[in-house]
């Protein structure tokens, strides 16, 4: 008669203790890095960052966001730039009315108060005007119906 073939029960080893296991899976998420390869690392990432603001500053396609690419997204920009937005004012007025607003005056406070809601009603109506007018330019150029979303504001 044939021999059984000799079977063996079980694992052949002691299962694992949770402890075993968990230190087995901890490793370090990116890799061990040294000090001086951490240094290098931060000074290659701050050198991108300048090339990227810089191309960015410069208007480069390559460098600016998804939503900020494109020929009429472009053009929208420089018909904004090209010309003063009173909106460009609301920082300096912001720090006069603070001033004002420190003044024991009832008068002074309420004339910065009420100049401060002009300015606020101008620089609507002054973004209404230049919405209009990019929308104007642009259907000019591309065609009414082949007008990007967002374009306007």
């Amino acid at each position: 008669m044939a021999e059984k073939a000799k079977t063996t029960t079980g694992k052949g080893q002691a299962t694992p203790t949770r402890k075993e296991r968990e230190a087995a899976n901890r490793r370090p998420l990116v890799g061990e890095k040294t000090k001086e390869a951490k240094k290098q690392s931060k000074e290659q990432m701050a050198a991108e960052r300048k090339v990227a603001r810089e191309g960015m500053m410069r208007g480069e396609e390559k460098y600016l966001p998804l939503r900020d690419r494109g020929p009429q997204k472009k053009m929208a920009r420089d018909i904004v730039d090209a010309r003063f937005n009173l909106g460009e004012m609301i920082l300096p007025a912001m720090f006069i009315f603070l001033i004002a607003t420190t003044i024991d005056v009832y008068a002074v406070q309420l004339a910065s108060l009420i100049v401060m809601w002009i300015l606020f009603a101008g620089v609507v109506a002054d973004a209404l005007i230049i919405s209009r007018k990019v929308e104007r330019e642009l259907s000019a150029k591309f065609g009414y119906g082949k007008l990007e979303r967002g374009l306007r504001w």
